[in-house]
């Protein structure tokens, strides 16, 4: 029989459990492990933080036309420079991040919520229930997220509102068939019999049982999407079908000045470009470290 030796033994007994570790020494070993997503939640920190401080931290009104500053070059008055209306690009940039995290925040929350719900009943009744859930799932899922949302908006009119419910309807099957995946195998194990032994009802064993061992794929699915939804968005908007002026939106701010002063005034148009670039980046960094992070089979192999 192996032995082990009174130096290892004391190790063990005096080693800081995990649970036990302060916060900013968990802090820093996440960092070490992870990164780009430490790098992608810095940027979605910092994008969440300019969308609450617009006011503070922006010189310019983002909706007052001032036509004697029309297409003025990032100087010291304008830092990324003023619009075709004259209004601060850098003002409009900043305060379109409460469009964009709005637009994508709100969208992930209701359509996950809806998909969870819907994932786990599929899983839970199985039989023809999800059968015919998952048929109908297929035809929603035959459309590409873009081409679907475009249907609903054009169907229900321009507007933030609508935006959001034309990103929440491609959503709803992707996220359900993501999270059902994942209860058909908890539905196996046996103390979901148990519960029903005990006479537990559906809809407890469904909300109380089942939809909290699903959280890891469904919260890395809902970070991942609201890169896509502000995406979305963008090309919304940018298409003429999304968030109107005067509202300040990414997409609007390229749909202004993407062709028209692409050589004239090329900033109208990239730093609009490159506040979306970021923002999506940062949404994947953060969900591709958070899969690492909470999937049990990548955390067991590093």
């Amino acid at each position: 029989m192996a032995t082990v030796s009174q130096g290892s033994l004391a190790v063990a007994m005096f080693e800081e459990p995990a649970a036990f570790k302060p916060w900013h020494v968990k802090l820093r070993e996440t960092a070490r492990k992870q990164p780009i997503g430490v790098a992608g939640a810095l940027i979605v920190i910092l994008m969440i933080l300019m969308a609450i401080f617009a006011g503070v931290v922006t010189p310019y009104d983002p909706i007052v036309n001032s036509y004697e500053h029309m297409l003025v070059p990032p100087d010291g008055n304008f830092v990324f420079g003023t619009d075709m209306l004259g209004r601060d690009v850098y003002s409009r940039i900043v305060y379109g991040a409460r469009t964009a995290l709005f637009v994508g925040f709100a969208s992930a929350a209701v359509g996950g919520f809806f998909g969870l719900i819907l994932g786990v009943s599929s899983a839970y009744f199985g039989g023809l229930f999800d059968l015919i859930f998952q048929r109908v799932m297929d035809v929603f899922m035959a459309f590409p997220l873009v081409i679907m949302a475009l249907a609903v908006v054009s169907i229900l009119g321009t507007g933030t509102e609508n935006v959001i419910l034309a990103i929440i309807v491609p959503f709803v099957p992707r996220c359900a068939r993501v999270v059902r995946s994942s209860a058909l195998q908890i539905r196996e194990i046996p103390y979901i019999d148990a519960a029903k032994a005990c006479g537990f009802g559906h809809a407890r064993i469904i909300l109380r049982h089942m939809a909290p061992n699903v959280m890891a794929p469904f919260l890395i699915m809902v970070t991942a999407f609201v890169g896509q939804a502000i995406l979305t968005e963008a090309s919304l908007s940018y298409l003429g079908l999304g968030v109107q002026e005067p509202t300040p939106a990414w997409g609007l701010m390229l749909q202004g000045g993407a062709e028209e002063f692409a050589e004239s005034a090329p900033w109208v148009a990239v730093f609009p470009g490159l506040a979306i670039t970021l923002a999506v980046f940062g949404f994947n960094l953060f969900g591709d470290a958070l899969r690492d992070v909470l999937d049990p089979r990548l955390r067991s192999s590093q």
